[in-house]
C-alpha cells in the first residue's frame, strides 16, 4: 500500500462488486477511507468492507437504490457523516438494460436513464456540498458511449453518452473550486455480469486492438489516477480504459 489519499474519504456507488468493488479496494490501498453503496447484494458488499477494514482504513456499506434520488442523496450525507468528510466520489452503479428499439418498454427508458445519468448528477450535486478544494469526482462511463458494434445497445449507449457532456459541463462548473470532474471508459471487463469466459467474449474481446477483456483492477487503476494527487491537472476529460476497442 501507499498513502497517497491518506486522510481522504471516498465514495464508490455500486461498490459491491465487479468494477466497483475494483476501485473501492483500490482506493483503500492508496490510503483513502471508503463508503460504498449497494443494492440488493449486502454480503458481498460486506465482504468487500471487511477487506478494507483489514488493511487498517475505515470503511462502512450504505444501501441505496440508484433509481431513487432520495436515497442518493442520503447514501452521500450518510458517507460524510459516518466518515466525517468526503473527497472523492466515483459515481460507478449503473443499469444495463439491452434490447431492441421495438422490445425496450417505457419502464426499461426510465429505470435506465435514472440510474445512469440522473444518478451521478444528483449524488455530485449533494457530494459538493460536503467537498473542499482537491475534491474529486470521477463517473464509469462505457466504451459503448464511443462504438456500438451490436444492435441492441441504444438505450444503454445514450445513457452512457450522456455522462461525456455531464463531464465536461462538470468539470467548468467546479474547476473554479479546485474540484476536478472525469469520465472513465472501460472496455469489456472481466466481471460477473460480463465473464471473460463468456459465451461472446472471443467476439466482444476481438474488437479490441489488444485481444482481451480489461481486469476490473485495471480499471481501477485510472480511478485512483485520477482521484489522486497526479491527476489534480486533469478535468471534464473522458478516458477510455478498453484496450483499444474505440480505435
Amino acid at each position: 500500500m501507499n498513502n497517497t489519499l491518506e486522510g481522504k474519504v471516498a465514495l464508490v456507488t455500486g461498490g459491491g462488486r465487479g468494477i466497483g468493488a475494483a476501485v473501492a479496494t483500490r482506493l483503500a490501498e492508496e490510503g483513502a477511507d471508503v463508503a460504498l453503496t449497494f443494492h440488493r447484494d449486502r454480503r458481498r458488499a460486506d465482504e468487500v468492507v471487511d477487506r478494507i477494514r483489514a488493511m487498517g482504513r475505515r470503511a462502512t456499506a450504505v444501501r441505496a437504490d440508484s433509481a431513487d434520488p432520495g436515497e442518493v442523496v442520503a447514501a452521500v450525507d450518510r458517507a460524510a457523516g459516518e466518515l466525517g468528510r468526503l473527497d472523492i466520489l466515483v459515481n460507478n452503479a449503473g443499469a444495463f438494460l439491452l434490447g431492441s428499439l421495438e422490445q425496450l418498454r417505457p419502464e426499461d427508458f426510465d429505470r435506465t436513464v435514472a440510474v445512469n445519468v440522473r444518478a451521478p448528477f444528483v449524488a455530485s450535486q449533494a457530494a459538493v456540498r460536503h467537498m473542499a478544494a482537491g475534491g474529486r469526482i470521477v463517473t464509469i462511463g462505457s466504451n459503448m458511449a464511443e462504438r456500438t458494434p451490436f444492435p441492441g445497445f441504444a438505450l444503454y449507449a445514450m445513457s452512457k453518452t450522456a455522462l461525456v457532456g455531464l463531464t465536461r459541463a462538470l468539470g467548468r462548473e467546479l474547476g473554479g473550486r479546485a474540484i476536478t470532474v472525469n469520465l472513465v471508459n472501460p472496455g469489456p471487463t472481466d466481471t460477473d455480469s460480463n465473464p471473460a469466459d463468456g459465451p461472446n467474449a472471443g467476439a466482444i474481446g476481438g474488437l479490441t486492438a489488444l485481444g482481451r477483456y480489461a481486469e476490473p483492477a485495471e480499471v481501477a487503476a485510472a480511478v485512483a489516477f485520477l482521484a489522486g494527487p497526479d491527476g489534480r491537472y486533469v478535468t471534464g476529460a473522458t478516458i477510455n480504459v478498453d484496450g483499444g476497442f474505440a480505435i
